[in-house]
């Protein structure tokens, strides 16, 4: 079966909970986290998912999803 592409889906927790095509971004969260600088400036042109970048990073951080480990399943973190 084919995978739906999430088109303007901004949401990390709903393109995984519906199995959306993902291009697998979370090794980002590795190099954000072992860079330890103070201020992080994102710049990519419109549409290539900087705020589901931080979804994700929202998604791996917050303590509601502590029990989520499902989300991040089969990804390279």
């Amino acid at each position: 079966m084919f995978k739906t592409v999430g088109i303007g889906k901004q949401s990390f927790e709903s393109i995984r909970i519906n199995d959306c095509f993902y291009i697998d971004k979370t090794m980002f969260i590795k190099e954000w986290w072992e860079k330890n600088d103070d201020v992080t400036l994102i710049i990519r042109p419109r549409r290539f998912g900087k705020t589901l970048n931080i979804d994700m990073l929202n998604c791996f951080f917050l303590n509601k999803f502590a029990e989520r480990d499902d989300l991040f399943e089969g990804l390279e973190i």
